[in-house]
């Protein structure tokens, strides 16, 4: 690998908070994934932004996927509510999804609060830890 091929360039990766909470929870309510991407050229200092795929095409572009539970404190990814949860006692009516989007939300916020410092970035089989660096 050349220096800008090579994901161990890499040092630190920056995101948005509201990125990381947003993608959790889409992955959480969808078919889809989303993850955190970091596509080459790689360098010391790196900009993770939002990617939603149904097929994963990390192969293809090289980029690095990092999901956004990894970036996000263990505590809040537990405390995620499930629209499971609310369904064991009442029926899906429209105010339980409504209750259950009002929870989402809360915890987005809580989400957005609770990036962690550092994170792995797991490449080629191998892991590099990196920084985090929260924008905004």
């Amino acid at each position: 690998m050349t220096g800008e091929d090579d994901p161990t360039a890499i040092r630190s990766i920056a995101i948005s908070a509201g990125d990381a909470a947003d993608g959790y929870a889409y992955t959480q309510e969808n078919p889809g994934r989303a993850v955190l991407r970091v596509t080459p050229p790689f360098h010391g200092r790196m900009r993770a932004r939002i990617h939603v795929y149904r097929i994963d095409d990390a192969a293809l572009t090289e980029a690095v996927h990092v999901p956004p539970a990894d970036v996000i404190e263990d505590d809040v990814v537990a405390a995620y509510p499930t629209l499971e949860d609310e369904l064991a006692n009442e029926s899906a009516t429209e105010e339980v999804r409504a209750r259950h989007a009002e929870a989402v939300e809360s915890w987005r916020e809580r989400a957005s609060e609770a990036i962690v410092d550092a994170v792995d970035l797991e490449t080629d089989g191998r892991s590099h830890r990196v920084d985090v660096k929260r924008l905004g």
